[in-house]
């Protein structure tokens, strides 16, 4: 009976997000301190297995609200699903001729849920990962992301963008231009690896009490872009340009402006989205030891660049004193 596996891992935005989702710019990195992990065991029947966390069990009524909050009511067996869905109609549309096996497929995550890194989008791109090994079919890799964005955005009308898929896919460090005329001519936009050993020294933060969906927190952007809010475009439109700039200075190995930038990016972020007082505690105590912060992704966890060792203790000390867990995202 054939078995395999595959994984995907949390990511980070290091600047240019949220324009993601509006034709801008990125770099990102790839965190592969947590990931999501998606197995395929040949069986008779086509099962999905459900993860603990989507098992309809409770300690008690707190344990129920503390689960509803996290998980939303469809858990991730949704993800799996919409997943699968993309990759079958991808292999109908090109005639891709799939061998006549079923599956158990069964998924975990170490991905914290719901803090903006990516814990989401790494179950699908996992899955789909698995099904291209377990099918012997070979997806372009440039192809890839945006079908896992499709899985989201259409299947399960989650508000998202090109970035987690994209580095999840890739992996390491990317530059990403999502030019309107190239996503919509082809479907996918420019990606450029970065070799993240240039890269300053970076922390991460994030508050395991902050889950939310991220697909809600950016309603608010998409309504206003949708609608022509000038303001919201403009400021968009500044936030994917730091990306640009800060590829070229990733270019000449230049990163003394990353700081500002990366700051700078957060800022320009709060004028278009209300940022709760919890997400604000963590970059007033982040920029309070000198680091610079912006999120991560969508709240829940920030990201910056400390400058020696002494920075990174102090980080360490503060945002451990409002709840928050610091590490040094691990990149490769």
């Amino acid at each position: 009976m054939r078995k395999v596996e595959a994984k995907a891992y949390a990511r980070a935005g290091l600047l240019g997000n949220p324009s993601d989702g509006y034709f801008g710019k990125i770099i990102a990195v790839s965190v592969k301190n947590f990931r999501a992990r998606v197995s395929l065991m040949e069986s008779k029947r086509l099962r999905i297995n459900p993860s603990p966390p989507d098992l309809d069990i409770y300690r008690n009524s707190d344990d129920f609200m503390e689960k509803i909050n996290l998980f939303g009511y469809y858990g991730g067996n949704r993800l799996i699903k919409a997943g699968l869905k993309m990759f079958f109609e991808y292999g109908r549309s090109r005639g891709i001729e799939l061998r006549k096996k079923n599956f158990v497929i069964s998924y975990e995550s170490t991905i914290p849920r719901q803090v903006g890194l990516g814990g989401s989008s790494a179950i699908i791109v996992a899955a789909m990962r698995g099904l291209m090994d377990f099918y012997d079919v070979a997806i372009p890799e440039e192809i890839l992301p945006t079908l896992v964005l499709q899985a989201e955005f259409k299947e399960l009308g989650i508000n998202a963008g090109y970035m987690d898929r994209v580095i999840q896919v890739y992996e390491g460090c990317v530059y990403m231009d999502l030019d309107r005329r190239l996503i919509e001519k082809r479907g996918f936009g420019r990606y450029e690896r970065l070799d993240p050993a240039a890269l300053p020294p970076l922390y991460l933060a994030f508050k395991p009490d902050l889950g939310k969906v991220s697909g809600v927190v950016l309603n608010e952007i998409r309504q206003a872009y949708d609608r022509g809010d000038r303001q919201v475009i403009e400021i968009l439109e500044k936030i994917a340009a730091l990306a640009a700039r800060g590829l070229k200075d990733y270019r000449r190995g230049d990163f003394s402006a990353w700081p500002a930038m990366m700051d700078e990016n957060f800022d320009l972020r709060s004028r278009i989205m209300k940022i709760s007082e919890s997400n604000m505690e963590m970059i007033r105590a982040a920029r309070g030891c000198g680091a610079s912060a912006k999120f991560a992704g969508s709240g829940g966890s920030i990201i910056g660049i400390y400058e020696d060792e002494n920075m990174y203790r102090r980080l360490q000390t503060e945002l451990c004193k409002i709840g928050a867990k610091v590490i040094k995202p691990r990149i490769e």
